[in-house]
C-alpha cells in the first residue's frame, strides 16, 4: 500500500514536497486537489486544509511540507540532500520573511494594499543575499551540489519570479538567474510540474512519480 499524498500542482509547498518524494524514488498515490474545493477526505485528515497532505499506509499524517521533505529523503537520500547543516537558517528566511513579502507583492489586493513595490523590494534584498551565496559558493546555494536548500526555496524563487518576469529578469542577480533556470528546466522539476486531472472531480489518483 503506498502513501497518499494530497497535492495542488502550483503550490511552492507542494511542489517542494514532490521533488523530495521524486528524487528519493518514494512512490505515492498522488491526489490533485482545487485549493477552493478541498475535498472532505483531505480535511478530515488534516482539518488545516493545506497543502501539501501525506497520508502514510499506518494512518499518520504529515502535513507540512519540510517535513515531508525530510520524512521521503530519511528512506532515501540518493543525491545527498540532508548533508548541509547551514541549510534550516536559510529556509527559515525563506518560509519567514521571503514568503511574507512575496505574499504581499504578488497579492497586494488581498491585503488592501495600494501597492506591492515595497515588498517586492524588500524580497529583493534576500533575493540579492542568496545571489551571493551561489556566486561565492558554485552553481547551488551550498556549493557546486544541490541541497534541501536549493530546492525547499526554488519555488518559491520562482514564484516571485512570475509575478513580473521583465523586471525580474532585468535585476543583476545573474547568478540567481542561472541558478533558477536551471533548477525549473530539470528533468527533475519536469516530472513534478506534470499537470493531471483533479481528484475530486474525476476519483482518480496517480501513481507519483
Amino acid at each position: 500500500m503506498r502513501p497518499v499524498l494530497y497535492s495542488f500542482r502550483r503550490c511552492p509547498y507542494a511542489i517542494r514536497a514532490r521533488l523530495a518524494l521524486v528524487v528519493s524514488q518514494t512512490q505515492v498515490e498522488l491526489r490533485e486537489v482545487k485549493l477552493r474545493d478541498k475535498p472532505d477526505a483531505m480535511l478530515e485528515a488534516s482539518p488545516k486544509g493545506t497543502v501539501p497532505v501525506l497520508i502514510l499506509p499506518d494512518g499518520s499524517v504529515i502535513d507540512e511540507s519540510l517535513n515531508v521533505m525530510h520524512w521521503a529523503l530519511n528512506q532515501r537520500d540518493p543525491e545527498g540532500w540532508l548533508r548541509e547543516d547551514e541549510a534550516e537558517a536559510l529556509i527559515e528566511r525563506n518560509d519567514g520573511p521571503f514568503k511574507y513579502h512575496l505574499d504581499r507583492y504578488k497579492y497586494p489586493n488581498r491585503y488592501d494594499l495600494p501597492s506591492g513595490l515595497h515588498h517586492r523590494d524588500e524580497a529583493a534584498e534576500i533575493l540579492f543575499d542568496l545571489d551571493a551565496m551561489i556566486r561565492s559558493n558554485g552553481s547551488a546555494i551550498f556549493g557546486p551540489a544541490y541541497t534541501l536548500a536549493d530546492m525547499a526555496t526554488m519555488p518559491f524563487v520562482r514564484q516571485f519570479a512570475g509575478v513580473d518576469r521583465a523586471w525580474f529578469d532585468a535585476q543583476s542577480w545573474t547568478d540567481l538567474s542561472a541558478w533558477l533556470e536551471a533548477l525549473t528546466c530539470s528533468t527533475l522539476f519536469e516530472t513534478v510540474m506534470v499537470k493531471r486531472p483533479t481528484w475530486a472531480e474525476t476519483g482518480e489518483a496517480f501513481a507519483f512519480p
